[in-house]
């Protein structure tokens, strides 16, 4: 699908510190994994996503409409979680 730029959010999700903190509240809430804030880093947000959406590469995002699909949803997930940290 032309004109997708999910590869680039991605990318931008990876380097921004609140997606990294909500991965690591993510893995404590839903595994009950000892992971302090600030555990994860862009490249491990960045493997996260590739493991997520099922893709080697984050430029697959653009091409692989289920892989692109995964990715929205992990967006909305994150854009909700961060609105009620600001509540």
């Amino acid at each position: 699908m032309a004109g997708n730029h999910h590869a680039r959010a991605a990318g931008i999700l990876c380097r921004d510190p609140a997606f990294r903190l909500y991965l690591d509240r993510r893995a404590r809430a839903k595994f009950g994994a000892d992971v302090p804030d600030g555990t994860h880093t862009d490249q491990d947000a960045s493997e996260w996503i590739r493991k997520a959406c099922q893709v080697r590469s984050r430029s697959e995002l653009d091409t692989n409409q289920q892989a692109g699909t995964t990715f929205r949803l992990i967006q909305n997930r994150f854009n909700r979680w961060r609105a009620r940290q600001k509540s």
